[in-house]
């Protein structure tokens, strides 16, 4: 056994094996470093930079850390969450992530973190960088779209001969994990899982074979914690009688989000005593009847009436609140993103097979909305104060969330209705 040294944790005295490594010495005493490129047999990758902790008053990466004696390590400080946070909102926006299409959708490490952190949307604008998906390996996929560089599948996977399998190729932000097809072919089955199980998203993929499970029985849906449990905002206040007033609006979307509003069946009863409809598919009303104290959007903005009907949502809205990952994300619509517009339109209308004649041209009559370059989310049109993640959401979270804000209370959230699929 190695000597014992002292050390203090977050302000707790511990002891620990001289030259342990700090994330495993943590979780001994009960706290968690979050990470995603460590994995306890490899060396320390110190890639992801999530476990970013303060030593003696110096920021430095917590897997490079073996432990020494008298150091003072703060790990939950307000300044290490926030920039564990902007760290997965920047994968998340430099990524193509779309948990609802991903296999590994509730067992994915960044997707958790992100549950951890309550993080409802990205600050930053998605780039939607349309990167390389490899189909050629023999018996996996390599979806550089999801991929955030980790190392992890570098370091870990090797053939029996002690050849790598995966590898960095190119530099800056055009660096990408490449497989080596050959060394790749070496591969058993169970030693290909076991690449696509230490990834931490879902970018390794094996053919044949889904990572996916029912809702219920995947590693994150349920870990017996409220995700947040407030949402600022001052009490709308009433005349007697007065209800507060609610509309909604579905954009770029397939109106799922409108039909989970819907799954409350008889509590919608209830809400009705407090709510009030105004402009909305619910209500059929076509425009605005009066200042409205919520709006709900569902959908991003593929094209110019989106834009229009969303920033008039947010002159007639006090509050704006984006629900669904298509208003947050731009969702399966933003797919189209990855190819150029004038593309799109072409394979749409000129090169696909028709049965009517004169019918392959692109339509471009003045009555019909015209498409914007890229499908945005609605935060990079218009400011949104509050957003609800979900394809689509929980119909309890939903409602949670907006009689929070209506009514300025603290109403807790389980972490099993607080999903991005």
């Amino acid at each position: 056994m190695n000597k014992l040294i002292n050390l203090t944790l977050d302000g707790k005295k511990v002891q620990a094996e001289e030259g342990k490594n700090l994330i495993d010495v943590a979780k001994d005493n009960g706290i968690e470093i979050p990470t995603l490129c460590y994995y306890k047999k490899s060396k320390p990758l110190a890639t992801c930079r999530i476990c970013t902790v303060n030593i003696n008053g110096r920021n430095t990466t917590g897997c490079t850390v073996k432990v020494e004696e008298g150091i003072d390590v703060k790990i939950n400080t307000p300044e290490l969450f926030e920039n564990r946070k902007a760290i997965i909102e920047m994968l998340y926006a430099e990524g193509n992530h779309f948990c609802p299409s991903c296999e590994k959708s509730g067992n994915c490490d960044m997707q958790n973190l992100g549950y951890k952190m309550a993080i409802t949307n990205t600050r930053y604008p998605h780039v939607f960088r349309n990167k390389k998906v490899d189909f050629t390996p023999h018996r996996m996929i390599m979806e550089s779209n999801r991929c955030i560089l980790c190392k992890r599948c570098v370091e870990e996977i090797k053939t029996k001969d002690g050849k790598s399998v995966f590898s960095f190729v190119k530099r800056g932000i055009n660096t990408r994990v490449q497989i080596d097809y050959k060394e790749e072919r070496k591969l058993t089955e169970d030693e290909a899982i076991r690449a696509m199980s230490i990834c931490p998203v879902g970018a390794i993929l094996v053919k044949g074979i889904s990572d996916g499970k029912p809702f219920g029985e995947r590693k994150y849906d349920f870990l017996n914690q409220n995700v947040h449990t407030s949402l600022k905002n001052k009490k709308i206040e009433l005349e007697d009688g007065e209800k507060f007033i609610v509309a909604t609006t579905s954009l770029a979307g397939c109106f799922g989000c409108h039909m989970s509003l819907l799954d409350i069946d008889t509590d919608l009863i209830d809400m009705l005593e407090i709510v009030e409809f105004n402009k909305s598919p619910l209500t059929d009303i076509k425009k605005f009847s009066k200042q409205c104290h919520v709006g709900l959007i569902e959908g991003g903005c593929a094209n110019d009436e989106n834009v229009h009907v969303l920033r008039e949502f947010r002159r007639k809205c006090d509050i704006l609140i984006s629900f669904g990952e298509c208003a947050i994300m731009g969702g399966i619509p933003a797919m189209r993103n990855f190819v150029p517009l004038q593309e799109c339109l072409e394979e749409a209308y000129l090169n696909g097979p028709t049965s009517e004649l004169g019918a392959d041209i692109i339509p471009a009559h003045e009555d019909i909305p015209k498409l914007l370059d890229n499908v945005y989310p609605c935060n990079e049109v218009v400011k949104i104060d509050y957003y609800i993640p979900g394809c689509p959401p929980n119909a309890q979270h939903i409602w949670k969330v907006v009689k929070s804000i209506l009514l300025g209370e603290e109403i807790p959230i389980a972490h099993e209705e607080f999903k991005y699929d």
